[in-house]
């Protein structure tokens, strides 16, 4: 095992660094990815993606919320992930996960939530994850099934894109659940 927790075979995590809006402005010009991440924004220039980029490298986890880049093991930004509806009373949290299209289908996402996972269930006792994704997202229900997720609920007609509404579908895995799917690897 490595001796940084954040780092895995494929892929490591770090906090936003102000050079990622690079990264960030690019990545805003594949609405098809943005579509499946939540939705597809206006543009924006290129200062409004420093001064993001900017304050996001500024910004500490509270309540357990934070913005993780992901990187592979040439350093290269494959994506990003976020946890948030962080819930410590109950000891659920939720996450999103993106991965730049050049990315997909290397496995870096499945590290990377891994990781993720792995931190919130054995450092900060959470009990549950909960990961709602759009009936459209074929990528993200596969990875999610997958890394041994349940589907718990659809819940209908909850996003509007592409001139058609999409049902929410509702995934969750508990810690024993983690700690089975990873068969003692851990």
């Amino acid at each position: 095992m490595s001796l940084n927790f954040w780092e895995g075979e494929k892929v490591t995590l770090r906090a936003v660094e102000p050079e990622d809006w690079e990264v960030f402005y690019e990545w805003d010009k594949d609405t098809e990815t943005a579509r499946r991440g939540y939705f597809i924004p206006f543009p924006q220039s290129k200062a409004a993606a420093q001064k993001m980029a900017a304050e996001m490298a500024l910004v500490r986890p509270e309540n357990d919320v934070f913005r993780f880049m992901i990187l592979n093991k040439q350093g290269e930004v494959v994506g990003t992930l976020n946890t948030h509806s962080v819930e410590r009373r109950d000891g659920t949290f939720s996450y999103g996960v993106a991965v730049r299209r050049e990315f997909w289908g290397r496995g870096y996402a499945s590290e990377a939530v891994h990781i993720v996972l792995r931190y919130f269930f054995a450092e900060l006792r959470y009990q549950k994850c909960n990961v709602g994704i759009d009936d459209y997202n074929t990528e993200s229900i596969r990875l999610h099934e997958r890394l041994g997720f349940q589907l718990e609920g659809r819940l209908r007609r909850m996003r509007f894109t592409d001139g058609t509404y999409h049902d929410g579908l509702q995934y969750g895995m508990t810690a024993e659940e983690f700690w089975e799917s990873l068969n003692g690897k851990a």
